[in-house]
């Protein structure tokens, strides 16, 4: 393998970390009316949606059963 006798300079990158520009980036545009009511509709659908979802999946998933009602099996009722 040949090795590199010249000193390569890499001192550019050392610089890097300290380096500061001078040119201030522009200003972020403020959104408008119609893009702020457009995000809040949008999280209002999400939001709805996750409560509907859990509104109609919650009953579904309880164990629970119906007053006075008893859960028998037939092998256990020794006949």
């Amino acid at each position: 393998m040949f090795r590199r006798r010249e000193p390569v300079p890499f001192a550019f990158v050392a610089e890097a970390d300290r380096f500061r520009s001078n040119v201030t980036p522009p200003a972020r545009e403020r959104p408008t009316a119609g893009q702020l009511a457009g995000r809040f509709l949008v999280g209002l659908t999400v939001v709805g949606g996750l409560v509907g979802s859990l509104m109609l999946g919650l009953p579904a998933l309880s164990q629970d059963q119906a007053p006075g009602h008893t859960q028998t099996s037939e092998a256990s009722d020794g006949r």
